[in-house]
């Protein structure tokens, strides 16, 4: 496959990705309101292993080596473990629309983690382009009113960092190891720590929640816990890390319309002016050059 169809079919992979973690905390938000901070948070991660396991059995998938599994550790801890629990207490008490405009940071979190563990440079123009989006949410949120920041966003900006190095970490090990397995391995590794924790909180009135907040649960713990993330692994793989991480600039908007449809949560004019500013930042950013440093070495 040659380079450039690779990363437009990375950037396509990264796309769909995106588009299904937008949904994550309108999900979150439905869900944890019936089933609590921890089952939604853990639980999901104990749902999606079993789905995982059988995949990695009927595959015959051999086990990680154990530099691959000090990785997947790393994964783990944001991916798995991190942001479902920092998210779901969150959502507890926000907005998802204040919730989605926070994680907008994720981008830079993720390309600054992707230049200390995969040796990517970003050029002055992606730079550039991150600068304006950032910019652009940045406004948004003072415009809002989310100035003064609560628990809740605190524990929202440490799930950012936590994910960002999460995508990070395994953008590059689905290089070696593959985008699926990645998140798989990560899932099981998580897993079996979560069994009793989540066994505790359970309840028989849970039995009698609404449909929507059953199928919420279920959107995470199979599409927001595991094929977003091997959809979102493969592009970052194909497309490289930094530049694929730009289309998160668009989850904060599409979680905001997914708020609206499903909460009922209103969406403003000025809201749709920096969706179009954000847009235009990451198509900018996504025709930036990014440049490893064992090149600039070489050059050297």
């Amino acid at each position: 496959m040659q380079g450039e169809t690779r990363e437009k079919i990375g950037l396509l992979m990264g796309l769909v990705g995106v588009f299904c973690f937008s949904l994550t905390l309108p999900s979150t938000s439905i869900a944890v309101e019936y089933f609590g901070t921890t089952v939604v948070g853990l639980g999901r991660t104990v749902i999606a292993a079993i789905l995982v396991a059988v995949v990695l059995i009927v595959r015959k998938e051999k086990l990680p080596s154990l530099l691959q599994f000090k990785s997947l550790v790393i994964v783990a801890v944001g991916a798995v473990l991190g942001f479902p629990l920092l998210t779901s207490w969150a959502m507890k008490s926000l907005p998802v629309s204040h919730g989605a405009v926070e994680l907008a940071l994720l981008p830079l979190a993720t390309t600054g983690f992707a230049m200390l563990r995969a040796s990517e440079i970003p050029s002055r123009k992606f730079w550039i382009s991150s600068i304006i989006g950032s910019l652009a949410v940045i406004m948004y949120a003072l415009h809002l009113g989310f100035g003064q920041l609560q628990f809740a966003d605190l524990a929202l900006l440490a799930a950012v960092i936590i994910l960002g190095l999460s995508y990070a970490e395994g953008g590059r090990l689905s290089k070696e190891l593959g985008s699926w397995q990645v998140i798989a391995w990560a899932i099981l590794i998580g897993a079996p720590f979560f069994i009793i924790p989540v066994g505790l909180n359970l309840t028989t009135e849970m039995l009698h929640a609404p449909i929507q907040a059953w199928v919420s649960l279920i959107y995470l713990a199979v599409i927001s816990q595991f094929l977003a993330y091997v959809a979102w692994y493969s592009g970052m793989a194909m497309g490289g890390i930094a530049r694929v991480s730009q289309l998160q600039y668009l989850q904060p908007f599409l979680m905001i319309i997914f708020a609206t449809v499903f909460l009922d949560e209103s969406i403003t004019f000025f809201t749709i002016v920096v969706a179009v500013i954000v847009v235009f930042s990451v198509i900018l950013g996504k025709n930036a050059s990014i440049t490893k440093k064992e090149s600039i070495l070489k050059e050297n």
